[in-house]
């Protein structure tokens, strides 16, 4: 068994010398604290950070962000992907500004969109509350230094210091980001490698033991980027359609079978297990075509929700007009 009270003292040790300079360590308020960690779900911290400085100046506080249309914050997480979050976050916003803040890890886990990880994360970060967060990386951690034995959420717990919850979450967090990485840990530089079981055996490499991925489906689609006098045609998700209602994107080019376009960009984008395999086309005609969709000017782009494939699309097409305009 790890001798905990070593462990807590090594890695609260390494952690405070060598934790990034995040812009959401800054601080331990609920908002900040709250919307990174939703930004964080299932996304790389390098692609969050700029998102997170975005929402922020669009959003400054949790009243803007209960007040704000739909529209807007789903404009505002264009391209963050799992879009899910941002309808559950717009949800819980309400809720705290109608309810107040959530005073417990019980009451931050009834809130849209938290499950117990990121709960644990957010009442141990600001609230202080002794729960462990077991993400991914914490339960790669915890598999190499038990060598595979035991359950992960209850060993991080019995680990967990319960002096410094916040800040012992975030060093097994960055521990299992930055050093204890797949597949090939950098263990020469681990403060606990004298503690590792998996290393004392040989099978850090191959911790913790996943089952096979099936392997993806190819998707193959073919968009049109319809100019009319500097405008593109897009047309808009149903509301029925639960995951991208409301989000606006590019039509297929089998809507158009009279169009003669030419090709401008390829990209592939994964979602779970398929992989698109997105051709774009770019078309310019003179009259709107018989077609529901409606006309967005560059300018317009930037103000309501694409979808992340629309995003890539418009930015694979090097001649669409001022394409950089998307970088906001």
């Amino acid at each position: 068994m790890i001798d905990s009270g070593a462990f807590r003292r090594r890695i609260l040790c390494w952690y405070g010398r060598n934790k990034r300079d995040l812009p959401w360590r800054e601080s331990t308020d609920f908002y900040r604290v709250w919307i990174s960690e939703i930004m964080l779900q299932q996304t790389r911290v390098e692609a969050v950070i700029p998102y997170f400085h975005r929402f922020l100046r669009r959003f400054p506080s949790l009243e803007a962000l209960a007040e704000a249309p739909e529209a807007d914050v789903l404009t505002a997480w264009s391209g963050l992907g799992y879009y899910s979050r941002a309808r559950n976050l717009h949800k819980a916003a309400k809720i705290a500004v109608s309810s107040g803040l959530p005073s417990s890890y019980e009451e931050i886990l009834a809130l849209p969109g938290i499950g117990p990880y990121t709960a644990a994360a957010i009442a141990s970060i600001v609230l202080g509350e002794a729960h462990a967060a077991v993400d991914g990386n914490v339960v790669r951690v915890v598999s190499r230094l038990t060598n595979g034995l035991g359950e992960a959420a209850g060993e991080a717990q019995r680990l967990l210091d319960t002096r410094r919850p916040g800040d012992f979450n975030q060093a097994m967090m960055e521990l299992g980001a930055t050093v204890c990485v797949p597949p090939t840990p950098r263990c020469a530089v681990c403060p606990v490698i004298s503690l590792c079981a998996g290393r004392a055996a040989g099978r850090e490499a191959e911790l913790p033991v996943k089952t096979a991925k099936p392997a993806p489906r190819d998707v193959a689609v073919d968009l049109v980027i319809l100019m009319k006098k500097n405008e593109v045609l897009l047309i808009r998700r149903s509301p029925s359609e639960k995951r991208l209602a409301g989000f606006y994107e590019l039509p297929e080019l089998k809507v158009f079978p009279e169009l003669k376009p030419e090709s401008v960009g390829f990209f592939t984008h994964r979602i779970v297990n398929d992989r698109f395999l997105v051709s774009v086309w770019r078309a310019v005609i003179g009259r709107k075509p018989a077609s529901d969709g409606y006309w967005f000017s560059e300018e317009q782009l930037t103000k309501i929700p694409l979808t992340t494939i629309t995003r890539k699309a418009l930015h694979s097409a090097h001649n669409f007009p001022g394409g950089t305009a998307l970088d906001y």
